[in-house]
């Protein structure tokens, strides 16, 4: 296990009820882990601001019956196949499909593919979940 330090901080009240407000909503057992992730967030947030190279996921919900969408969705994922580690298609309804891209790859990258599949004529919604290779986390 790493070394734990100990420290104390000084905020105002009103903040210090936000905040144990938040860890209880969030479910977490004591403070420091909820302050230990909200610390992590903050350094997936600068990875993905400095264009390192990252981890995430791309979903989109799609009508699958809009004309020429599917090979639309294809072509501008071969493009970004670089970028592509696996993807998986769902149907949703009978004629609305979701979507999930996990990409790899240089944050601006990774976002101009997810801005590209948005872009799409029949393209309901698309959405981009952030993370980080880890490497700074710990």
């Amino acid at each position: 296990m790493t070394d734990l330090v100990r420290l104390s901080l000084s905020i105002e009240k009103t903040l210090y009820d936000r905040l144990e407000k938040l860890v209880r909503e969030a479910g977490y057992s004591n403070r420091s882990e909820f302050v230990r992730d909200m610390i992590r967030d903050r350094l997936v947030e600068k990875e993905w601001k400095s264009d390192e190279t990252i981890i995430g996921s791309i979903t989109i919900i799609f009508d699958h019956c809009a004309r020429n969408l599917n090979e639309m969705l294809m072509k501008v994922q071969q493009s970004g196949q670089d970028e592509i580690l696996a993807c998986t298609h769902v149907p949703l309804t009978s004629k609305v499909c979701a979507q999930v891209i996990l990409v790899k790859g240089k944050a601006a990258g990774v976002r101009d593919l997810m801005n590209t599949l948005r872009q799409q004529k029949g393209v309901l919604h698309a959405g981009l979940s952030s993370s980080t290779l880890g490497d700074e986390l710990s």
